[in-house]
């Protein structure tokens, strides 16, 4: 079963998305919260599989919640839900370590967000990803990669996983073994000071702008 805490400081959003996680087999709803404040008051008290969280709220901003929870707990899974697909916003949470943002449009889109974030991966909503590309104007340079320390082959290596493909995919792409690809991205991570897949992802497209 995966635990999760959501917390949103509209009343009728939060109990929308505790019917919408509980119907799932797989999810439980542990805890409700509606403000920052109480997001790291509750992480504390239950440890959830996944913390489900808004971005600006009346008491207490997500973004600065999830950096004390981050700071204090790692290993935290907090996925965004929001209105605002800010540049700024988006980066922010991908550079804490967030694991995920999405946009609030579509709900079917929700308990498979959670269900991944628990797995431990990375979920960007497709929303997300355009308007991060749509902000840019072009291909980065190879120099701009190389810049950072970057072998040729780990330059391809980030266009793909910018692409949103997975390591068996990429190592099918490149002609590579999936452990190969795990080298480089760990090597990628490394050079570019960053925490997962998704912060690649974003790196890569802001360096188009």
């Amino acid at each position: 079963m995966i635990r999760v805490i959501v917390i949103d400081d509209d009343p009728f959003v939060c109990a929308s998305l505790k019917t919408i996680l509980g119907a799932q087999q797989d999810i439980e709803v542990v805890q409700v919260g509606s403000s920052g404040e109480e997001a790291i008051a509750l992480y504390g008290e239950h440890a959830p599989d996944v913390l489900l969280m808004d971005i600006q709220m009346a008491q207490g901003d997500g973004l600065s919640a999830a950096e004390r929870i981050l700071a204090e707990h790692p290993d935290a899974r907090v996925l965004f839900l929001t209105t605002f697909a800010d540049d700024d916003y988006i980066v922010r949470a991908l550079h804490l370590g967030a694991k995920g943002y999405l946009i609030k449009q579509n709900v079917t889109d929700i308990a498979p967000a959670v269900r991944a974030v628990a797995a431990g991966q990375n979920v960007l909503g497709d929303e997300v990803v355009g308007h991060i590309t749509r902000a840019s104007n072009g291909r980065p340079s190879g120099d701009d990669l190389f810049k950072l320390g970057l072998t040729e082959r780990e330059v391809q290596v980030v266009e793909l996983v910018a692409q949103g493909l997975d390591n068996h995919e990429i190592a099918a792409q490149l002609f590579m073994g999936e452990g190969t690809v795990r080298n480089h991205i760990s090597s990628i991570l490394q050079k570019m000071q960053l925490k997962n897949r998704t912060q690649i992802a974003v790196m890569y497209y802001r360096s188009m702008q």
